[in-house]
This record gives structure tokens, C-alpha cells and sequence, in this order.
């Protein structure tokens, strides 16, 4: 049987299952992967398929495709999820398998929805029959699978990432389901203007699942008028929908891209960039003590003393954050996320302390020269501790030239100021001391 085939009781399939697409004809999207001609196209057209992983998103069609494939292949199409299943599901297939190939010479193709949740021992166990070449293995995953999935499993499988779907294709899924009588809602007269259809993709967040639900939750729940019509308006539509969709998980990949976004918009001097992306991360509930932490660094890391000013505005907004919290707190953070984005650059700082450790590790860092060395104890003088040293404010201008550095390191240099902002005088004034 095959297990992406409808269900008798369709009137309670959810709308999005049954409008899941069967042929490339009726799949919107993915054009980078599906389009005629593609690798991935080529693969399933020809049934020539190899082990593979569909990483990306919620409703982007990594199901979708998996249901092409099922209604296409000859091979033996089998389908298990990695919540529900263990190690003795996978050997139950694996033992399917080797029958198919040894009596019937006929491939399995083993279907595993969220492949991520298997721990290290179930993919173990699976990786010895996709090396062999007993069953092809399709996984779908919302998880980088570089962190998720192993890497002997992963050196035997071809990787398709798969993008949030674009507000045209969300569109054209929606009239699809509108006009389509036997498995869309096209057996009702539904009044809804394009409107209101661009409504519905914009705050769809790429998710065609979340569109169709919505869409269907409207259609079902809004009555309809002396002549039969449902009319969906845009005010129906947003109710159905509560919240706009933000993508966004807070230990995979959208936390660690978009923080990554919102650090180089501020290490770029684009204050709208900065507040767009600080704005989508108090959206989607981003930990906000992270957000500032991250502010605090890159203050001294991408700004440092080509405005010195920008650590403590950075330190200030996180200390606002603990005394006030959200929503309020949005406010300083934002405060400092511009103030940072319009300052002058400088990465002098990161470069100078990184100099210094790369140094260390490749040099014997030596013993500190005696007339640098401690003098608050009894006998240090003794000792030799302190011998010779110059006090810089006991002369003009508050400097005396003097080594600070063990013998063998006098010539290193690790701090090379910049030309922005405040760092100009601090470079002007060195270069006045050492001449």
C-alpha cells in the first residue's frame, strides 16, 4: 500500500495533507532543486535514486517530494517517522530490503521523516544497509544535518536544501487549492479577493502548511450568505491566523543565521539592517540577555576604540534590559544597536589580543624583567625586583622611554591602531611618544 495514498475519511484530512502534490506539475517552489533538469529531478524522473537528505524548513515540500517519489518509483516505497520509530522498526526494514533485492531484485526506498531525532545508535544501525546498497535512504530534517546527522551517514548521502517558499509560490498553492474540487476547497463558493490572498502568503512566513491551514480554518468556520458564498476577507483571514509566522528556532540554524545577520548589518554601518534583524529576534522570543551579550562583544569587537563611548552604551542597554525587561527593553537595546551601526569601525582590538595569543603560542614568553617585576613585599629589593625602573608621571609629560617587554620579545608589535574615529588620535599620539 502506499502510504502517502488518501485516506478514505477524507473530510477529515487535514487540508494541507490532501492537497500535497503527486506529480512535479503540481509542486511551487524549489526551483533550484526541481526544475527540469536538476540533479534531484533527474534522480526521480529516471528512478535512479541514491540516499539522500531534504533539509529545510516546515511546509517547504521535503514531504511533498518524498510523495513524488513514491508515486513514481518502482521500488519498494516505505515510510517511518524518527519519533515513533527505534532500532527494531529499522532492522524489520532492513530485513524487507535484503528480500527484495536477494528474491525479487527490486530496491527499497526507506523514507525517514525527521531524521534528526534518531540518536547515534539508530543511525548506526541504519548506515551498514545504505552502504550496501540494500535500501536508499530518503531523510527529512528541519536540523542542519551537519550537526545532526553522522558523518559516515552523511558521506553516503547527497544533501538538497530546500528555501522558504516565495510569496509567488505560496500564491499560486492557494488558487491551486481554491479551484481544485476534489481534493481543495474548490466544492465551495469562496469570495476572497487577490488582496487578501497576497495577505495570507505575506504572513505566511514561506510556509505553504500554515497558508492552507489557515485558509482552511477561514473557509470552514465563516458562514456563508443567502446565496451559498463565503466570503474571506482580509479581517477573517488575520483572525484565522492570530500571529504572523516567524521562522525561527532559538538552538538551530535561524539563531545562529540570524544573529550572524544582525552582527555584520551593525559591523556594516546599516542601522535599518541592525533594527530589522534585533526586531525579528525579540519577535520570534529570542533569549533577549543573548541579544545583548552579543551587542556587548561586538562593541569592543567591531567598534573598540575608534569610539570607546560604544562598550558602555553596549554594557548599559544590558543592564536596562535587567532592570526593566521586555517589551520595554527593546528600547535601550535598539538605543545601542543604532548607536553601534553609526559609529566608526575598528576591529583593532580582536586583531591586536589575537596577535598576542598566536605570539605566545609559538614563542617562550620569557621571564618579566626585573624592573618590571613586584615590589609590595619585604626583600623584594633584595631580590632585584624593582631595580631601575622609572616611574612615567615623575617626568615631563607623564613618559619615560622604557622596555616593558621581556629582552627577547622588544621588537613585537601586536596593536596597530586604525584611522576611524577616535583611533586616529590614539595612533597620532603613539607615533608622537615613540618619536
Amino acid at each position: 500500500m502506499n502510504l502517502f495514498s488518501q485516506n478514505k475519511n477524507k473530510d477529515k484530512e487535514p487540508l494541507a495533507f490532501r492537497m500535497r502534490p503527486e506529480s512535479f506539475s503540481e509542486l511551487h517552489g524549489q526551483e533550484h532543486i526541481t526544475a527540469p533538469g536538476k540533479l534531484l529531478r533527474r534522480m526521480i524522473e529516471s528512478d535512479k535514486l541514491q540516499s539522500l537528505i531534504l533539509y529545510g524548513p516546515p511546509g517547504t515540500g521535503k514531504t511533498s517530494l518524498a510523495r513524488i517519489i513514491s508515486c513514481q518509483t518502482e521500488s519498494e516505497f516505505i515510510k517511518l517517522n524518527a519519533v515513533t520509530s527505534g532500532v527494531k522498526d529499522l532492522r524489520e526494514v532492513i530485513s524487507q530490503g535484503q528480500d527484495n533485492l536477494e528474491l525479487y531484485n527490486r530496491s527499497t526506498i526507506l523514507f525517514i521523516d525527521e531524521i534528526h531525532r534518531f540518536n547515534k545508535a539508530q543511525q548506526d544501525a541504519l548506515l551498514p544497509s545504505v552502504e550496501k546498497g540494500i535500501i536508499i535512504m530518503i531523510g527529512a530534517t528541519t536540523e542542519n544535518p551537519y550537526f545532526e546527522v553522522n558523518a559516515p551517514l552523511l558521506s553516503r548521502s547527497r544533501i538538497f536544501r530546500l528555501k522558504p517558499l516565495e510569496k509567488q509560490d505560496i500564491i499560486k498553492i492557494i488558487h491551486q487549492t481554491l479551484e481544485d474540487e476534489e481534493r481543495g476547497l474548490g466544492y465551495l463558493d469562496i469570495e476572497i479577493s487577490q488582496e487578501t490572498i497576497d495577505f495570507l502568503a505575506d504572513r505566511s512566513g514561506g510556509d505553504a502548511r500554515v497558508a492552507l491551514n489557515a485558509l482552511e480554518i477561514a473557509a470552514l468556520s465563516t458562514p456563508s450568505d443567502r446565496k451559498g458564498r463565503i466570503a474571506l476577507t482580509r479581517d477573517v483571514i488575520a483572525d484565522s491566523m492570530q500571529e504572523k509566522i516567524f521562522k525561527y528556532d532559538k538552538s538551530g540554524d535561524n539563531h545562529y543565521d540570524v544573529i550572524s545577520a544582525f552582527i555584520k548589518s551593525i559591523r556594516g554601518s546599516d542601522p535599518d539592517a541592525a533594527l530589522f534583524w534585533l526586531a525579528r529576534m525579540i519577535k520570534a522570543g529570542e533569549d533577549p540577555m543573548f541579544i545583548a551579550r552579543r551587542i556587548i562583544v561586538h562593541s569592543a569587537e567591531d567598534i573598540g576604540l575608534a569610539d570607546p563611548a560604544a562598550l558602555g552604551i553596549a554594557v548599559d542597554a544590558a543592564r536596562a534590559l535587567e532592570y526593566v525587561g521586555l517589551p520595554e527593553a527593546r528600547i535601550p537595546l535598539a538605543q545601542a544597536v543604532i548607536y553601534l551601526a553609526a559609529a566608526p569601525k575598528s576591529n583593532s582590538v580582536i586583531t591586536g589580543i589575537d596577535r598576542a595569543q598566536d605570539y605566545l603560542e609559538n614563542n617562550d614568553p620569557g621571564s618579566v624583567p626585573p624592573h618590571l617585576r613586584d615590589t609590595h613585599y619585604q626583600g623584594a629589593q633584595d631580590l632585584g625586583s624593582g631595580l631601575d625602573y622609572k616611574y612615567p608621571h615623575s617626568y615631563e609629560k607623564n613618559y619615560v622611554e622604557q622596555d616593558y617587554l621581556p629582552e627577547n620579545h622588544r621588537e613585537a608589535s601586536f596593536y596597530q591602531p586604525g584611522d576611524q574615529g577616535q583611533e586616529e588620535k590614539i595612533k597620532k599620539f603613539l607615533k608622537y611618544l615613540k618619536e
